[in-house]
């Protein structure tokens, strides 16, 4: 490679990133009056009160004493011819001079030639600048943006009311010098190096252009190994093309690097500055700008021989151009600080000039128009009738998919033609009342805001639509039909006082931009138009195309895809994990606490750390239980891998990836109270920190690329493992097991929890490349749990006490939400302000919530009222949003209140004070009571901080129980906490986080729990005193017993509750009827059969028995089957004892229960409770503790599972709170670290096991069917053994139940 030239000083580019500017607005004197001097011929206007142009210049006093039109309507104009082109930098209004006319708004516009104008804008809305209160006074606003151009127009907006419109205008600002260069489409310049290859590592390429077609190559430069850089105007954008040294990539084959801008073809002056250093490149069209990186190895850009602007020359043709060229004017055109223009004009040999180049800007004398209005804006133009033939051409660009172009009635009875966009396509339709319609349909998408050319010629019979120069095929049925030209043309839309003959418009009217009108073969002159003495119009901008792309920028966010019409803009946000009118909102909650607290169990759940903010959302599992919600992260390493042939000079490295960006896990970790993840190190003559003095042979990396030297179960900067903390290494000079440096397997493992180093990134070792030296490692998911947000609460106590915060900044999009209770009457829960803007939420009345927010177009407000108080002490959600579509206020779920807000006009919400929640600067309306976990924009405020060190406000409040407690179901009890609450499920026969989950098992033949009250006991660990109570009762006054079963079993026994004389069972006859036999004394026994279906059908039953007093009732699946009253002289006692399934105790059953417990229960029972007692949770929770004994089989299963199998047969289905498969890592995995021989072994075992379980399972299926058959044999009624098991049980529906007694049936 050549040598690289010597680049240009930082100070050299700086200049000559200023210096084509010119003579700019920065400039301190670049503030002169410009019209001051001007000839009164230097005005003009729409119209005037004198029928002479007035002189009105600021300060006038002479003749008129200013401008007036004839009329005054929104239509008027005053307007300057100021000589040249000049850097315009303030304006200035007075009313006319000694009367009461004077404007009270307007607007501006400019031009370099007095046609196609230029609305001056702000935050891309027409800027609307305030006016006068009388005729003397002056008001002058400095413009934000300084402009560059010839004409200025003045357009009242409004006016005294008591008067007419008025102006005495000022223009302030300075000259302005630039050089310009006018391309023909066909020409260029070619800017030629000093030397063969220029290679640079900067460049600064700053230019201005303007032109009327939608594509052309603005510059190109290329290298012979593959460099290149070309900027090239494609449908009305730059799209910018830029390698570095990769010679795969060619210019006709790569992809754009950059594509921005929009509608550039408009004829006005745009922009350009592109920025590289290396490969970091800043590309900026207007005021949009682009960063990112370019491809290629190197850093620098070679170009040989030649840059040229204007287009691509084909080497060795002269006239020749490789792309499309530019046409159109370049100004101040720089290059590395050269001005290339400028060395063209003096006709320097760096300079080479193809074609015709010149130096001013030609331009042509186009006038655009604009239809504003879809229902009322029209154009009408005269033609000649009835000449044979017609011909009508034209060009239009819009954002609507529908719209009519033209509508003129024929002549003759020709019909009526019209020519319309539906769903984007051109539709010619000739309409005749006597004959079928005859249509012609071509393109597609013609909605997508660039210039299309139309033109319908008839003649000879024959009628042609052309569009953007290709023609569409005839009408096949007009070949024969005479069309005659009409005398009418409406383009656009059609006047509301004419009939369908005249004007026919089936569909709205159009929206967007025409110009280059002809009719007759003849140019139509829309400035007559304007003036009243050419046609007709409504709702016109005239001499002026108004379109503006609303997707640029894209307020879509998130990755939301921006479509829009004329007038407003549409987010596509599917794919994204966002919604709302500008994708801001997410649809996925911010933590597993949050998914808890709606009711969700155990899974996978995506989660957004920042709700609406910029980090997206994350997959992890939540394992909600009882007492915390585990928050879990896999990464791509999660199995033991084993590591050999490693030392310091080829250590092993390993990277984790977790699918996920670092900044979403450090949100993730940030917001969590407690993280860790465990670390395992196995080893067989391989150190690990070589502990005590060594250097470490194995580290970690962490979240912020730091190498860490401690271990699982230390501590930060403690270079230990966790048995050095305890003192339990196997050599106590070591403080880590492998750094014993053993031949057998040992390990250390242990949890990372320092958050601030989470996640594990990276695990390196570096000893295992001795003899005999293995080791194997295991990094853990990463494991969180808590919301320090979600309970985050503060107390206000008094109401001229608040929290501030830093300004809100959200000036396109703002969300904010929060909880909040209160028994106050009204209160504000924050605000925000600005010079103008400002944004506030309140509780304005016991049942109305409060939105009110200024953007500076004036407030707008939205309540939502609520059918309750919401001052009823209660946690009310709050979400209020603000978006560029529309603003919305959601409290709890009433339904949202929304408002659209206005796309024009201001849209940036500009905030300046501090943040205050819980009341006002002033200190009046504060706020009483409790705000916990405000977001806003998905940052998330830490009340309880900032309240710590403020009057007034206290951290934490309680009371979340009176909100939530109805979320701990089936008798769960709620606990309050500072963070939150939970549910104790204690007297519950349910488990879980809400008490919700199904305590259940599956019972076999035989299978008995015995359950004996007497002294309480510790259910579970977080018991209450006033447990013990329901052990101590000397005699119930009420049973309530509750239980669902599944069983194909009858007859067989469920439940059977002893006291000292007296019992309560529960079974199923022969038959499948339910009987509840209920002894109180030896001489009277109560039988309540329920007889409605077969409940040995393999289906999930609920029932319940409930006794108050003396009141009797059972319920069955959800319904009441019986009520009964017990006489007064029944005496209930005390229970001893409650039995599940078979009784295995000799306690004297009578005849009846006796046949039901022959077997006991075969299916499944679940949730089962007798008043504050759960005996099978018991038994399968707290066997060795509680008062329960258990004889048989007893597996622990889901009866839902048992539905759909066998239930003969016994199902244990075993769940994992560890969704990766958590291993026990006392030894390391048999594929990782075992020999061949070790694998060999475990499958012999593992057959020889499978062999005795088969031979196993068959000696007890043996015995069972002949313990079955000595059964059968024994019942007092029985059946065929070849009668099948459902004619069975039709056998025993259709008979009385005689084995059962009955007392009551139902």
């Amino acid at each position: 490679m050549d040598s690289l030239p010597r680049l240009p000083s930082v100070w050299t580019l700086l200049l000559s990133g200023f210096w084509h500017f010119g003579l700019t607005a920065t400039n301190y004197n670049c503030d002169d009056p410009l019209a001051s001097l001007l000839s009164p011929m230097a005005f003009c206007s729409s119209s005037d009160l004198t029928g002479t142009p007035s002189p009105a210049q600021l300060h006038w006093r002479v003749g008129t004493g200013g401008w007036s039109p004839a009329d005054s309507n929104t239509q008027q104009w005053l307007q300057m011819d100021l000589g040249s082109r000049v850097e315009i930098t303030a304006v200035a209004t007075q009313g006319r001079y000694g009367s009461s006319d004077w404007v009270t708004s307007y607007s501006l516009m400019f031009s370099d030639t007095g046609r196609n104008w230029k609305q001056y804008k702000q935050e891309d809305s027409v800027r609307t600048f305030s006016g006068n209160m009388n005729a003397d006074s002056v008001v002058r606003h400095k413009l934000l943006h300084s402009v560059r151009a010839r004409f200025v127009r003045f357009v009242p907006l409004a006016w005294n009311p008591s008067g007419k419109i008025g102006l005495r205008v000022e223009v302030y600002g300075c000259s302005y010098k630039s050089d310009i260069a006018d391309f023909d489409g066909r020409s260029s310049l070619l800017y030629r190096f000093n030397q063969k290859l220029m290679s640079t590592l900067k460049d600064v390429i700053s230019l201005k252009f303007k032109s009327m077609q939608a594509d052309g190559v603005l510059f190109h430069g290329e290298g012979q190994r593959g460099d290149h850089i070309t900027l090239e105007l494609q449908k009305g954008r730059l799209t910018l093309y830029l390698n570095l040294d990769d010679s795969k990539a060619r210019l006709s084959s790569s992809p754009p690097s950059a594509t921005l801008g929009s509608l550039l073809d408009d004829q006005h002056w745009h922009s350009v500055l592109i920025e590289r250093v290396g490969k970091q490149v800043n590309f900026t069209v207007d005021k949009h700008t682009q960063h990112f990186r370019t491809k290629g190895e190197a850093d620098a850009l070679d170009i040989d021989y030649e840059l040229s602007f204007g287009g691509i020359p084909v080497p060795g043709k002269p006239g020749t151009f490789l792309k499309k060229n530019f046409h159109g004017c370049m100004e101040n055109l720089y290059y590395n600080g050269v001005n290339v223009i400028d060395l063209a004009k003096r006709r320097k040999h760096q300079i080479y000039t193809v074609g015709n180049v010149t130096f001013s800007c030609s331009e042509p004398q186009i006038v655009p128009i604009t239809f504003v209005n879809s229902s009322s804006s029209y154009l009408l133009l005269p033609g000649t009738p009835q000449i044979d033939g017609l011909s009508v051409s034209f060009q239009f660009r819009t954002w609507n998919k529908d719209g009519l172009l033209l509508s003129t009635e024929l002549s003759e009875g020709s019909g009526t033609l019209l020519l319309s966009l539906e769903g984007g396509i051109l539709r010619l339709v000739i309409q005749k009342t006597t004959e079928r319609t005859a249509e012609i349909l071509t393109g597609s998408s013609l909605d997508d805001g660039l210039w299309h050319s139309v033109s319908v010629n008839a003649r000879r019979s024959r009628i042609a639509l052309t569009l953007d120069n290709d023609a569409a095929s005839p009408a096949q049925d007009l070949t024969r039909v005479q069309i005659y030209s009409g005398s009418d043309y409406y383009f656009g839309g059609c006047p509301d006082n004419l009939t369908e003959s005249q004007c026919l418009n089936p569909i709205k009217a159009f929206q967007g931009c025409m110009r280059l009108i002809f009719i007759d073969n003849q140019p139509k002159d829309l400035i007559s138009v304007q003036q009243g003495s050419l046609g007709n119009f409504s709702d016109l901008h005239i001499d002026l195309c108004s379109i503006k792309d609303r997707c640029l920028p894209n307020y879509c966010e998130h990755g939301g895809s921006c479509s829009q019409s004329w007038m407003t803009f549409y987010c596509n946000c599917s794919d994204t994990g966002y919604t709302g009118a500008t994708c801001h909102n997410s649809i996925y909650e911010q933590s597993c606490e949050v998914y808890r607290h709606q009711g969700n169990t155990a899974g996978f759940f995506y989660v957004d750390s920042d709700g609406s903010g910029p980090l997206g959302p994350l997959r992890v599992y939540c394992n909600i239980t009882e007492d915390k919600t585990w928050m879990s992260v896999e990464h791509n390493n999660t199995g033991l891998i084993r590591v050999q042939g490693a030392d310091p000079q080829k250590p092993y490295g390993m990277t984790l990836d977790y699918g996920s960006s670092m900044e979403q896990l450090e949100a993730l970790i940030d917001g969590s109270e407690h993280c860790e993840q465990e670390v395992a190190y196995h080893c067989k003559r391989s150190r690990l920190l070589n502990t005590p003095d060594g250097a470490p042979f194995t580290w970690w990396i962490g979240r912020s690329n730091e190498k860490h030297l401690y271990w699982g179960g230390s501590l930060p900067g403690v270079r230990q493992c966790a048995c050095g903390l305890e003192e339990s290494c196997l050599d106590i000079r070591h403080f880590c097991n492998c750094d014993a440096d053993k031949d057998e397997w040992t390990n250390d493992t242990g949890f990372l929890s320092f958050k601030d180093h989470l996640p594990v990134t990276q695990i390196v070792i570096t000893d295992t490349n001795r003899s005999n030296s293995e080791a194997a490692w295991r990094i853990g998911p990463l494991r969180c749990y808590g919301d320090r947000h979600f309970w985050n609460a503060v107390s206000f106590y008094t109401e001229v006490s608040y929290l501030h915060f830093p300004t809100f900044h959200a000036e396109f999009s703002a969300d904010i939400s929060f909880f909040f209770k209160t028994t106050a009457l009204s209160g504000v829960f924050l605000e925000n302000l600005g010079i103008k803007d400002f944004i506030r939420l309140e509780i304005s009345s016991p049942s109305e919530v409060m939105f009110a927010i200024d953007v500076g177009n004036g407030p707008a407000e939205l309540v939502v009222h609520s059918p309750s108080p919401l001052n009823d002490d209660q946690w009310h959600y709050v979400r209020a949003e603000r978006s560029l579509k529309e603003i919305s206020l959601q409290v709890d779920g009433l339904p949202r209140s929304t408002k659209g807000t206005s796309e024009e006009g201001h849209f940036r919400l500009q905030l300046n004070s501090q943040l205050f929640v819980g009341g006002i600067s002033s200190r009046q309306k504060g706020f009483l009571g409790c705000i916990r976990s405000l977001l806003l924009n998905g940052q998330k405020m830490d009340l309880e901080e900032r309240a710590k060190v403020t009057s007034g406000v206290r951290p934490g409040c309680p009371g979340h129980c009176s909100s939530y407690g109805s979320n701990c179901h089936n008798g769960g009890k709620c606990v309050e906490k500072h963070s939150g609450y939970s549910c104790d499920c204690t007297h519950s026969p349910y488990e879980g986080p809400f008490c919700q989950k199904e305590v259940s098992a599956v019972f076999e033949a035989g299978t008995s729990v015995l359950y004996t009250f007497q002294e309480p006991y510790p259910v579970t660990k977080n018991t209450s005193p006033s447990s013990s109570a329901i052990y101590t009762e000397a005699a119930p006054s009420k049973d309530n017993i509750a239980l669902s079963f599944v069983t194909a079993q009858a007859p067989s026994l469920l439940l059977f509750i002893n006291s000292s004389q007296d019992f309560l069972a529960v079974l199923l006859c022969r038959n499948g009827s339910l009987q509840v036999r209920y002894q109180l004394s030896k001489e009277e026994t109560h039988v309540f059969t329920i007889d409605v279906e077969n409940f040995a059908n393999r289906k999930m039953h609920h029932l319940q028995i409930n006794r108050e007093g003396r009141e009797f009732t059972i319920q069955m699946d959800q319904q009441l089957r019986l009520s009964y009253n017990f006489s007064p002289e029944v005496e209930f006692r005390t229970i001893r004892s409650l039995i599940l399934g078979k009784v295995t105790e000799d306690i004297g059953l009578d005849s009846e229960i006796a046949k039901a417990n022959t077997v006991g229960f075969v299916g499944c029972l679940s949730s089962v409770q007798y008043n504050h007692i759960a005996p099978l949770k018991a038994a399968l929770r707290h066997a060795n503790i509680a008062p329960v004994t258990v004889h048989g089989t007893l597996q622990e299963s889901s009866c839902d599972v048992v539905v759909d199998s066998d239930v003969d047969a016994g199902t244990t289905v075993h769940s994992s709170s560890d969704p990766f498969g958590k291993r026990d890592e006392r030894e390391p995995l048999t594929n990782a670290v075992r020999s061949d021989s070790a694998v060999i072994g475990g499958v012999i075992a593992v057959v020889i096991f499978i062999t005795f379980c088969v031979v196993g399972v068959m000696i007890r299926f043996l015995y069972q069917h002949k313990q079955s058959h000595r059964t059968n044999q024994m019942k007092e009624k029985e059946y065929p053994e070849n009668l099948g098991s459902s004619f069975r049980n039709d056998i025993d529906l259709q008979n009385t139940v005689s084995e059962c007694k009955r007392e009551y049936f139902i």
